[in-house]
């Protein structure tokens, strides 16, 4: 009887172990599918959009900060929170809601100086799980190649761009109040501040009597290596935000890393 029980229980303990990394496995499994691993160049643009964000421990305290206040915050009330001058509260405001993180409304019911409408910043959805705003879309991107890659390649050309250039002003839309309201300059750091943002590591620069953006990632580029037209979205981009941020300047790609070059460079 003793040698039954015991073979019952080891029966019993082997069943429950059996089950137990089943479930495991299953669960294991069913989470690789819902969270897919990120390619290369996905993690890095997750992780340059991410350290562009949250990489500033300031930045980081006024984020949670703004997520405090339902109704949103303004540069002078972040100003005052954290002792900083409010062009200094304003700056990291304006890279919180380029980045995707923070919506900038107008609010006609509390008054700013001079009796103008308050600008306020509100925590937005997508802060919720710090997702990459282009994070996802490579389907897209990638069925967009091959999609133009089937009509002559300067109606291509056009096409990527026009959807860039919308696109572009989606984004400039979450970023301001409308344009004419920066110099051209400031304007331009605010587009590589988002497009960094995005996971494309922008700066902007001075080369000759010109300025250029200087793209060192790309999260387009495994679909731009095999189909180089997608650039033309990343050159609309850049043509949107600064048309809505600014005016309507002419832009042309100098170089691009899908084609070989060490940097994707926009001269505008």
């Amino acid at each position: 009887m003793d040698g039954l029980a015991h073979s019952g229980q080891s029966t019993s303990q082997l069943t429950s172990q059996s089950t137990s990394q089943s479930t495991s496995q299953s669960t294991s499994q069913s989470t690789s599918r819902d969270h897919p691993l990120l390619t290369d160049t996905e993690f890095s643009a997750a992780v340059v959009a991410v350290t562009s964000a949250f990489g500033d421990p300031t930045r980081r305290q006024i984020y949670l900060f703004a997520r405090e206040h339902d109704d949103g915050v303004t540069a002078g009330e972040v100003a005052e929170q954290f002792d900083l001058h409010p062009n200094v509260a304003r700056h990291h405001l304006d890279k919180l809601a380029a980045g995707g993180y923070l919506d900038v409304f107008v609010d006609r019911t509390h008054q700013g100086g001079a009796g103008r409408p308050s600008k306020r910043y509100r925590v937005s959805g997508l802060a919720a799980g710090l997702e990459t705003p282009l994070k996802g879309d490579d389907l897209l991107i990638t069925l967009l190649g091959r999609a133009l890659a089937l009509v002559p390649a300067e109606q291509a050309e056009a096409m990527a761009e026009e959807v860039g250039e919308e696109y572009g002003r989606q984004l400039a839309g979450q970023m301001g109040t409308g344009a004419g309201q920066r110099s051209f300059r400031a304007a331009l750091h605010a587009v590589a501040d988002a497009l960094t943002a995005h996971g494309f590591a922008a700066h902007a620069e001075a080369r000759g009597s010109s300025l250029a953006l200087i793209k060192e990632a790309c999260p387009f580029f495994d679909a731009a290596k095999q189909h180089p037209v997608i650039c033309a979205v990343d050159r609309g981009m850049v043509r949107g935000m600064l048309g809505s941020l600014y005016g309507k300047p002419v832009t042309a790609t100098e170089s691009s890393r899908a084609l070989g070059d060490e940097a994707c460079v926009t001269f505008v």
